[in-house]
């Protein structure tokens, strides 16, 4: 079985029940997020390993883990650490550098990357359930179709690059981080996102979710959203050439590793949900 045909075969799998489970909300997208955030930092630690850092993987992993699941918990209305709170984990970090790394232990860098790693993963893949839980979003249907939308644009961007850039891409656009990307490619995923988000607002939003933007808004949407996820693969890239390694991990056959299935969405999550507060509006 080819690679591509493994992609595929995981993709029509994986798709439905990441929806179904979006749809769902609540517990079980929580951990479905504490999940993925757990698995992606683990494999970032091990890059930051491999290129020769000693960060307090234990620690990162739970804490990762832990911020879907803190927001879950806020959004319920239960008790929520405060932000004088979080803060403290940064002097247990550095209580534990102290111990355990000491000062020829790089304490410094053991703690940013540590830090990094935990806002990176958990930080970023918890707007999934922010995004879920919308001030607009008054049922499961519109809430399910805020997240699609960049979860959308993200594939078909990557789809878009990839069809176009082997086709008739030349130029390269990153060839020290990612030697197989071109200019070409770059522009059409942009393109291909562009007119998905007129397409998804104008078919899926405004009928099934009563919420609307401009075509213009729309199509700007997609322009960042899709930027945005291209330069999140970029860095997910850039970390793996440091590292001297190809994949994050074998985890998934085809895929590569967790990270490598939700490096570009660590940036398109938060993306939109910056871009919604300004360009979404219920619809007439």
């Amino acid at each position: 079985m080819s690679e591509f045909a493994k992609r595929i075969a995981f993709s029509l799998v994986a798709i439905p029940v990441i929806l179904w489970i979006v749809w769902l909300g609540g517990l079980p997208l929580a951990l479905l997020l504490a999940a993925a955030a757990a698995l992606a930092s683990w494999e970032f630690y091990k890059l930051a390993i491999g290129s020769g850092s000693e960060p307090l993987w234990g620690h990162g992993v739970v804490l990762s883990a832990a911020i879907p699941l803190a927001v879950h918990a806020r959004f319920l209305g239960f008790w929520a650490p405060p932000v004088s709170l979080v803060m403290l984990v940064v002097l247990e970090l550095l209580t534990v550098a102290l111990w355990v790394r000491g000062a020829n232990g790089k304490p410094l860098e053991v703690v940013g990357i540590t830090l990094l790693g935990t806002f990176y993963t958990g930080g970023m893949l918890a707007f999934g359930y922010v995004l879920r839980y919308h001030r607009f979003a008054v049922e499961p249907l519109a809430g399910t179709l805020l997240v699609a939308l960049p979860l959308l644009l993200t594939w078909g961007t990557d789809s878009g690059a990839m069809i176009f850039g082997r086709a008739f891409g030349v130029r390269k656009l990153m060839p020290t981080v990612s030697p197989k990307k071109t200019v070409v490619g770059a522009v059409a995923g942009v393109i291909v996102a562009m007119v998905l988000a007129v397409l998804f607002v104008r078919f899926a939003l405004q009928p099934y979710a009563r919420l609307t933007m401009s075509p213009a808004f729309a199509a700007a949407l997609g322009l960042m959203v899709s930027a945005a996820g291209q330069v999140g693969d970029l860095v997910e890239s850039m970390l793996k050439r440091q590292a001297g390694v190809k994949d994050s991990s074998l985890l998934i056959p085809g895929h590569g590793g967790a990270l490598d299935r939700v490096d570009s969405l660590l940036f398109t999550l938060p993306v939109a949900f910056v871009l919604y507060g300004v360009m979404l509006v219920p619809a007439p």
